[in-house]
């Protein structure tokens, strides 16, 4: 009985869809779009979500210095 069971954990070698990448980290559609391809075209899901990580903590940065 050598059975798998899918709990929905992709592999990291298969590309994010531009959906459950915004919805993983909170993202517009179009910002999770940007993110996804300026990592290229085959990138692997923890270099993209380092990448969001990444804008997420640029963004706050930026909006504390401009709200002071």
């Amino acid at each position: 009985m050598d059975q798998q069971i899918d709990i929905g954990i992709q592999p990291d070698d298969q590309p994010y869809e531009v959906a459950s990448f915004a919805r993983k980290h909170g993202l517009t559609m179009p910002v999770a779009d940007a993110v996804l391809f300026a990592r290229g075209p085959s990138p692997s899901r923890t270099a993209c979500d380092t990448a969001a990580l990444a804008l997420i903590c640029a963004v706050a940065q930026y909006a504390r210095k401009t709200a002071r």
